[in-house]
């Protein structure tokens, strides 16, 4: 099977679907894969390490399989071959006019977001592996904005007490977001709606906080599901007592195809200490502060707000490293001998499989 990797063209995208280590893999296994010229510069990888894994450099959308980190445009969907696949981060749920120029070529397309939270896709799951990327990259932007340091200090000046973090939502992202605010020596909390990530979170050193009246809320595959109005309510009433006291706060919740929860309203963020920073990770979902801006920084009331867009994009080499193995462990599922073999009574494909045959399946 020809495997394309064309060049991303979103601003400010700097990943790549494919490293070398992974074409090498594709390339060991029989495929042959297509590289647009460039497409790995920015992430770190040169045309000539594509050469030296095997990959040739031409047209990566004349291929069988394309492959990408971002959706396409409507004029790279008119590149794509009739009929084709196309694998990648699709935004099946909020791209319908995207899904109906697919079907319309009779392009078999993947979003990868919609892997189902199963142990046989855990090594294909992009949205793990990119939320780890923007969990950790989260702290790093607190830590430059916030005007102290994270760890205590002892020094001939006196002690340093040491900043105190505060991360809503204990996924993926949240949990690297504490593992690396702990590391640079910050006294850490976590609040989350699923009581189960408690255990998770104080193994990581920080301390787990529960709403008095326990709000459980977990949904299908482990995501949090939304809460009633009332729940909802006491949550909010909850977090505006945790973060008055907080330095830093990184929120990181979300709702699989909906909007962000507001987490930390106008009147909570009026109560936190001058100086203080939130760095909302939701911001591309309408966000979890009532204030943020997507992908500018807010002031209010001394408080900083920090709604960064895409931040897996900013750490490109190792993100295009874990979102490359996830892909080709996918290819690897659906392909077989060659070629692209469809079992939609399999999880995996019944869940991911966008549009097939001219029809949009999903969602």
């Amino acid at each position: 099977m020809k495997v394309g990797v064309p060049r991303e063209t979103v601003a400010g995208e700097r990943r790549v679907a494919l490293v070398p280590d992974s074409v090498a893999k594709l390339v060991k296994d029989g495929h042959e894969v297509v590289v647009e010229q460039g497409a790995g510069v920015a992430a770190g990888f040169p045309d000539d390490a594509y050469r030296a894994a095997g990959a040739t450099l031409g047209d990566a959308w004349a291929v069988d399989v394309v492959c990408k980190v971002q959706k396409p445009s409507s004029a790279e969907v008119g590149k794509l071959r009739e009929p084709a696949a196309l694998v990648g981060v699709l935004q099946a749920a909020t791209s319908a006019d995207l899904l109906r120029q697919l079907a319309q070529r009779r392009v078999t397309a993947f979003s990868l977001e919609l892997l189902p939270r199963i142990t046989r896709a855990q090594t294909m799951d992009v949205l793990s592996s990119q939320a780890t990327v923007a969990g950790y990259k989260a702290v790093l932007l607190a830590a430059d904005t916030v005007p102290k340091f994270f760890p205590m200090l002892v020094t001939a000046a006196g002690t340093l007490a040491p900043a105190r973090v505060l991360v809503l939502g204990a996924g993926v992202a949240g949990l690297q977001a504490i593992a690396t605010a702990r590391r640079l020596g910050a006294i850490v909390s976590a609040f989350d709606v699923r009581a189960a990530v408690k255990e998770q979170v104080e193994s990581l050193g920080a301390k787990f906080l529960a709403m008095e009246q326990q709000v459980e809320a977990e949904g299908a595959g482990g995501y949090a599901k939304e809460l009633s109005d009332d729940q909802h309510r006491r949550e909010i009433e909850f977090l505006a007592r945790g973060v008055k006291d907080a330095d830093v706060v990184i929120t990181t919740a979300a709702i699989p195809g909906k909007r962000a929860p507001i987490l930390v309203t106008r009147a909570a963020v009026e109560g936190m200490r001058p100086g203080s920073v939130i760095v909302d990770l939701a911001a591309e979902t309408g966000g979890n502060c009532e204030l943020t801006q997507s992908g500018a920084p807010v002031e209010h009331h001394g408080v900083t707000i920090l709604g960064p867009i895409n931040l897996p994009a900013t750490v490109p080499l190792h993100a295009s490293q874990m979102y490359a193995r996830n892909v080709t462990s996918f290819l690897n599922h659906v392909v077989k001998e060659g070629k692209l073999q469809l079992d939609f009574a399999d999880e995996i494909t019944q869940a991911t499989c966008v549009t097939h045959d001219g029809k949009v399946l999903q969602p």
